[in-house]
């Protein structure tokens, strides 16, 4: 049973939601600020989080970065505010999806059941060998599919969040050859996307502050005019 946290600063919507989760057939938590939501990570495993972006005294994006950042799990943002550029903000920090206030239970648990699939599936997997590499080796860096870390060659652990590791296995994945935006929103985001998603530049975006590419001499994922995006490395699959 997938665990579902709550962190909303608004009873009556934590517990709506939990409700409605529940009966849904999900365990839930619910936090009203960072420090319940800390605690309940430190002494549960949590799979998802449903993060309002607006609690009081606090700044959401914040938290959102801290989580990715710390715990690497997917989370959707709540958020009173559903502009484009609230939205795109959101992703930047970390965000898996972003859905404004007010909203439909059923949208969110839509969502969830979206998100869970795509951080659990691994995209671009080789046909024909019948199980995923553990370990991708490129220019000095050590990817565990595993436990969805990136060792970098200083030797720092870097946690990726669903939709970037997703994205960089997917270059890992077809190395050398570029790849167009749209083949790779749909192996990231599924079909769940809008025409006008710019969620794979802001994964891209990051995984280039990942790994470092502005002090290299050459960078390692590069913009293909008219084409895409291409990641420029040997890569070792090792079992």
């Amino acid at each position: 049973m997938d665990h579902i946290l709550v962190v909303d600063d608004d009873p009556n919507i934590r517990q709506l939601l939990c409700d409605y989760l529940r009966s849904m057939g999900y365990h839930t938590s619910a936090a009203e600020n960072s420090a319940q939501m800390k605690q309940v990570i430190r002494t549960s495993t949590v799979d998802l989080v449903v993060l309002d972006l607006m609690l009081d005294g606090e700044d959401g994006l914040d938290i959102t970065r801290e989580l990715r950042r710390d715990h690497g799990m997917p989370i959707i943002i709540l958020s009173a505010r559903g502009g484009l550029l609230d939205r795109i903000q959101g992703l930047e920090m970390g965000a898996d999806d972003y859905l404004p206030k007010p909203f439909d239970p059923r949208e969110i648990v839509a969502k969830i059941k979206v998100v869970l699939r795509r951080t659990r599936s691994v995209p671009g997997a080789r046909p024909g060998t019948g199980n995923v590499s553990a370990f991708v080796s490129f220019a000095g860096s050590r990817l565990d599919t595993r436990m969805k870390q990136m060792l970098s060659p200083d030797g720092v652990i870097v946690s990726l969040g669903g939709s970037d590791y997703r994205t960089l296995r997917t270059l890992l994945d077809h190395p050398n050859r570029p790849l167009s935006r749209e083949f790779l929103l749909d192996q990231v985001f599924g079909k769940e996307r809008t025409p006008l998603d710019r969620s794979i530049d802001v994964c891209v975006s990051r995984l280039r502050q990942h790994l470092n590419d502005a002090a290299r001499r050459a960078a390692l994922i590069r913009t293909v005019r008219n084409e895409g995006y291409m990641l420029i490395a040997e890569v070792v699959h090792e079992a």
